[in-house]
């Protein structure tokens, strides 16, 4: 029996002795395992990090580019001004040779040698004959782009064996600078190239930041707000592009992680549905404080996805900074292709077609086409394209949605709001009833009234003025106040512009717009005017090109055609909005008629920024053939009859 027991307990033994080896050996296993998941954890961090650092090289390699074109351009330029001035000095030199060699001059010369020596004479004559030929004229030449430089030779061939030929680069859009609608507010923004041209000129925006380096970037500069976009992979995706993965389906830790450091921070944040399916989206969301969605009809689902009520709406919207009619010039694309494959700045270039184009089913992208002045479905005539400019600008641009969406928030939405003071003059009741009449018609503008009163006692035209702007009935008009209104008498005799000095020095708005009370202003013209000003990033604005009334021939007249949406200066007076002290630095010139013209060439002479904007909303309307010379210059017949209806849009 003993034996039996210690030959059972032996197999045990050995049994145990098994187990161990293994689970020694698995062990082993295990921690290889281990030891091999963590290197190959390590590897994919690292290439993770390579392909951010790579990505963040392609947008700079991009942006380079683009910088590089620009440059080429510019050189191309002043090529051919240095060729049209080594051209213009052969010529004056060829002149001058031409003069010398010229018979003419010569023979004096010879005649007065030769008086006294008949000999000397005929020689001198002689040799003027000889030299009478002048030289040949120079000729221009084409300005040819520098020799390439030899192409160094590819590292590598491709599959094919040849060189893949680069594509012709296409016309791009260059972001403007500022100015910024909230300079106080900071946003860490996660958003694709879209957004991020819009969103730019609302607040500081920092996008500098990826999975793997925002903690870095957030630290030293620590936002007010953390805003992600529901983003998709594409040339456009902008920083956007590496969070993707960590944002649809099941969230990814480093946004769990970057969501708790603003937890920690006090730092709000939001999520923005701007296309895309909800699903994909709706497990990262309900991390977030806020979601928003761009689109009304989805506010429910997202409330049923998300299970609480924190969803609002912040719709599309258009950024008149890029979103304008200014044309992109001689670089303007050759066809609406916004494909996946385009950066936004070129889809921005592509939007400023001279062209129609056909129907867009992308609600967004119909949106910025209007507001750039781009024709959508068809040709329409140009006042129609002008009010859609205006309606898209007006009803959906965005700087009134981040409104709405900061007082949800809860964070502080400061904006500075322009005020307007209008100068005008005014020699008369009748003069004085028909400018507070197109004043009261104002939309969109805070307004401050200085009136310089010629041929009406001051305070009269003050109770004229408070009883008109008391009756007003127009609800989006801004009413005046009666301090609003200042009126001084004009001193006789006394130039229009020295009338608007004076008025000018009595302004305290922000801008200053100059009203003829005896022309004819549409209800939009000063809110029409006012955007014009902004997105052109213009010191002062007005039109160029307008239309004329001549009552004495009941003739309609288009002063300057085709000079609207552009930088000139060569503004009309009666149109023109400037900022207070720009214009106060400039000072109107003390002239009774076309005060403007030397304003103008002084803006030019000292760069001041000055843009024509469109030929609407406003009537120049005279009686006196006096002054058709001046009107005509430049101008062409319109047709025959009053153009208010064509042109007080």
């Amino acid at each position: 029996m003993a034996e039996d027991r210690l030959a059972e307990l032996e197999r045990e033994l050995e049994a145990t002795r098994r187990s161990l080896a293994e689970a020694v050996r698995r062990a082993a296993e295990s921690a290889e395992t281990a030891r091999l998941l963590a290197a190959t954890q390590e590897r994919l961090d690292r290439a993770a990090e390579t392909e951010e650092r790579l990505r963040e090289t392609e947008i700079r390699l991009r942006e380079t580019e683009q910088r590089l074109q620009t440059a080429e351009k510019t050189a191309t330029e002043l090529r051919g001004a240095l060729a049209e001035q080594r051209y213009q000095t052969e010529v004056a030199r060829w002149k001058l040779e031409s003069l010398r060699a010229a018979r003419w001059s010569r023979l004096g010369d010879a005649i007065q040698s030769g008086k006294r020596n008949p000999v000397r004479l005929a020689r001198g004559l002689k040799e003027v004959a000889a030299k009478a030929e002048r030289p040949p004229a120079p000729k221009r030449r084409p300005v040819r782009p520098p020799a390439p430089q030899p192409a160094k030779p590819a590292a590598a061939a491709e599959p094919d064996g040849g060189r893949r030929e680069k594509a012709p680069a296409r016309p791009v859009f260059e972001l403007p600078e500022g100015p910024l609608a909230r300079p106080h507010v900071t946003v860490a923004a996660i958003v694709d190239r879209q957004s991020e041209a819009a969103f730019r000129y609302e607040w500081r925006q920092i996008v500098t930041f990826g999975p793997r380096t925002w903690e870095k970037v957030l630290t030293e500069r620590t936002p007010h707000l953390l805003f992600a976009e529901s983003v998709r992979q594409g040339p456009r995706a902008g920083n956007g592009g590496p969070w993707v993965e960590h944002l649809t389906g099941e969230p990814g830790e480093p946004v769990r992680e970057l969501l708790a450091w603003c937890a920690d921070r006090g730092v709000r944040t939001v999520f923005w549905h701007s296309g895309g399916e909800i699903a994909d989206y709706a497990a990262a969301a309900r991390l977030f404080e806020h979601v928003f969605t761009a689109f009304e009809a989805d506010v429910d689902r997202w409330r049923e996805a998300l299970g609480h009520d924190r969803v609002g709406v912040l719709p599309h919207g258009v950024q008149p900074r890029i979103h304008n009619p200014i044309p992109l010039g001689e670089r303007a694309g050759t066809g609406l292709n916004i494909d996946d494959s385009m950066t936004y700045k070129e889809v921005l270039a592509e939007y400023r077609r001279p062209v129609e184009v056909p129907e867009v089913a992308d609600a967004r992208v119909r949106l910025e086409l209007e507001a750039c002045g781009t024709p959508v479905g068809g040709p329409l005539d140009p006042p129609r394209v002008h009010v859609r400019v205006r309606e898209a600008q007006r009803d959906h641009a965005l700087t009134p949605y981040v409104d709405a969406m900061f007082e949800t928030v809860g964070l502080p939405n400061v904006r500075a709001l322009r005020t307007v003071s209008v100068l005008s003059r005014v020699d008369g009741p009748d003069r004085l009833d028909h400018l507070l009449t197109q004043l009261t018609a104002q939309s969109g503008a805070r307004l401050q009234l200085v009136l310089m009163a010629d041929g009406i006692d001051p305070e009269e035209a003050r109770k004229r003025a408070a009883e008109a702007l008391g009756e007003q009935a127009q609800p989006a008009a801004h009413p005046l106040a009666l301090e609003d209104v200042l009126v001084r008498a004009v001193d006789d005799p006394e130039p229009l512009g020295a009338s608007l000095r004076r008025a000018l020095e009595l302004a305290d708005g922000d801008l200053v717009a100059v009203m003829d009370a005896r022309d004819r202003y549409g209800a939009h013209y000063l809110s029409d005017l006012l955007r014009a000003h902004a997105y052109a990033d213009a010191e002062i604005a007005g039109k160029a090109s307008h239309y004329v009334h001549l009552r004495d021939t009941n003739a309609a007249l288009l002063r300057h055609p085709g000079r609207e949406q552009v930088f000139l200066p060569e503004l009309t007076g009666a149109t023109l909005l400037a900022r207070r002290q720009v214009l106060r630095d400039l000072g109107i010139p003390v002239l009774s008629e076309g005060w403007e013209t030397p304003l103008m060439r002084q803006c030019e002479a000292e760069g001041v920024r000055v843009f024509s904007a469109d030929r609407y909303s406003y009537v120049c309307v005279r009686d006196a053939d006096a002054e058709h010379g001046r009107l005509l210059a430049d101008a062409e017949l319109a047709f025959h009859g009053d153009p208010a209806k064509a042109a007080l849009l």
